[in-house]
């Protein structure tokens, strides 16, 4: 129990915690609220009013295993009912050391604040990168933007028009030529060969004709 109190001592230095039913019930109000606490011997009417604040801040709460006097020694008080933890990373400890001491009893607080401790650090994380982009010149792309974007950066890193098509009429080109010259080895892969001048074959024969005549 001695954790938790220091702990609450500390959120309180650190100007983290409000003090006292008004106090707690303004902090509620003001969705500034993460964890509302009473003490254990807190009258029934005081825990009403501290669930009527916890639904009003949509925060969480809990009955603290320890009395308003040591609760109020914790925070600088002879006495005290309730405070409000402020801060997330506080809320998230000190629920993490009740699961600690009684989990059957405050396991579910710490998860559950766990959970919002996490998306508040998203969030958290979030800010600073748009607050980073404003001062550079930077904004937030959108999906569609960003698959714009993309599409872009493909057609960029393409051949120009002009190249491509002169590229590819000398390539046509030249797989034409390439074409003709099977296509005429296979036309006449089979011919007999042609002798020009003396001794080819038409000159012959047209010698023994004429001899034939004489």
């Amino acid at each position: 129990m001695n954790k938790i109190l220091n702990l609450l001592g500390l959120a309180k230095k650190a100007g983290k915690l409000e003090v006292g039913e008004e106090p707690t019930g303004a902090a509620a109000r003001a969705k500034d609220a993460r964890l509302l606490l009473i003490a254990s011997d807190a009258a029934d009417n005081s825990f009403r009013r501290l669930r009527h604040f916890a639904d009003a801040g949509a925060c969480l709460y809990a009955k603290l295993p320890c009395t308003k006097d040591e609760l109020g020694r914790a925070v600088g008080r002879t006495s005290c009912a309730m405070v409000a933890v402020t801060d997330i990373g506080f809320a998230e400890a000190v629920a993490g050391k009740l699961a600690e001491e009684d989990a059957a009893r405050y396991s579910e607080l710490a998860e559950k604040l766990s959970i919002k401790a996490q998306r508040a650090m998203q969030r958290r994380k979030e800010q600073e990168q748009h607050e980073k982009n404003l001062r550079t010149g930077k904004r937030k792309v959108s999906a569609k933007e960003e698959k714009t974007e993309e599409l872009q950066s493909r057609e960029e890193k393409k051949p120009k028009a002009g190249i491509r098509k002169s590229r590819s009429r000398k390539e046509r080109e030249k797989m034409r030529r390439e074409g003709e010259k099977r296509e005429n080895a296979k036309r006449f892969a089979n011919a007999r060969p042609v002798k020009h001048g003396k001794g080819s074959v038409k000159r012959e024969k047209n010698d023994k004709i004429q001899h034939m005549e004489v």
